[in-house]
């Protein structure tokens, strides 16, 4: 089978590797029709993580079960699947509530080198009755691959964030998890959401959605919306230094900073007294995806929630490393590219 890979910064190739096994009587083999790439990915192209060997990338697919193993329930071989890129053992107390950040042995992530990654042609999924669920029906194939993790991620920041009906909002960073958290923001109850980026054509698509744009000067200009108050929640989707300081300082005293973006490995100079006077909280999180299926789900399927346009090109698997390219320069045009094995 085929599958992306990464050898060192920008260094993408698809290479060729033995087809999966089962991992287990309650595993699946999925043919993936479509994967992602994903902004936490750019991070090992970007040479933000040191590579001991090369990694197999990518961690939100969809696709076809080819495979079951003796135990799986939930779905069968020739089910069209969603795999939640965050997985868990599926058997302990923490995976029993739907989160499998809280698995008593420890989250993994697909792509991240324990477990395989999602860009490629087969994929094996251990406890599939956990990780995987049959792609309901008026689920496009898009709106199914964003609940694997962007979705799932925008969607858990904006709970995380407080937001108070008819409250104010700022997301900083207009990636694909940046409009998920915006779009998010307001069906949870937002009257007024600050989109905040450096990219015109990212910001446009913020204002068609009805967000208020902030190219630049984050915290005076939020401040200077807000009557010097600040906005009640401010969701972090890119965690960079200059990010995180534009969050704890544009929220107001008493309100949530919801941070999903994917730090670097650097030591952050956190103003903890600022907070601690301000009375701040903060809240990082790794997205409890298979919780959110049974909010999302019905959202999408009544049109409640609209997630269209976030996908804005299409590749196949070969042209992976021109899909990363892509992804890295941040345009306007592309922001989140869909490959097709």
């Amino acid at each position: 089978m085929r599958t992306v890979v990464i050898d060192g910064p920008a260094s993408i190739r698809v290479d060729t590797r033995p087809d999966p096994a089962l991992t287990g009587p309650d595993g699946v083999i999925v043919a993936v029709r479509a994967a992602g790439i994903c902004g936490s990915d750019l991070h090992f192209y970007e040479g933000d993580y040191p590579l001991a060997e090369p990694v197999p990338l990518g961690h939100e697919a969809i696709g076809t079960v080819v495979e079951a193993g003796p135990d799986v329930r939930s779905v069968k071989v020739g089910d069209e699947v969603l795999v939640s890129s965050v997985a868990g053992c599926g058997a302990c107390p923490g995976c029993a509530t739907n989160d499998p950040v809280m698995c008593h042995s420890g989250l993994q992530i697909f792509g991240g080198g324990a477990l395989p990654g999602a860009q490629t042609d087969l994929l094996a999924v251990h406890a599939a009755d956990f990780q995987v669920r049959r792609i309901p029906e008026g689920i496009s194939s898009e709106q199914a691959l964003l609940l694997t993790d962007n979705l799932a991620t925008g969607w858990a920041a904006a709970q995380r964030a407080d937001i108070p009906l008819g409250g104010t909002v700022a997301v900083i960073g207009l990636g694909a998890v940046g409009l998920c958290a915006l779009r998010s923001a307001f069906a949870q109850g937002a009257a007024t959401v600050f989109a905040v980026d450096r990219v015109p054509g990212r910001l446009q698509r913020a204002v068609d959605w009805g967000a208020t744009p902030v190219a630049s000067s984050t915290v005076e200009s939020i401040l200077a919306a807000t009557g010097g108050r600040g906005a009640d929640a401010v969701i972090d989707a890119v965690a960079t230094d200059a990010s995180l300081t534009d969050a704890l300082f544009a929220v107001r005293p008493g309100g949530t900073v919801s941070v999903v973006g994917v730090h670097n490995l650097q030591p952050y100079p956190f103003p903890a007294l600022a907070c601690l006077i301000r009375s701040i909280t903060v809240r990082w999180t790794t997205a409890p995806v298979q919780r959110t299926w049974p909010e999302l789900i019905p959202l999408l399927q009544s049109g409640r929630l609209d997630v269209d346009g976030i996908f804005t090109a299409t590749l196949p698997l070969d042209e992976a490393a021109k899909g990363y390219a892509r992804a890295a320069e941040r345009s306007g045009d592309d922001v989140k590219i869909l490959l097709t094995p």
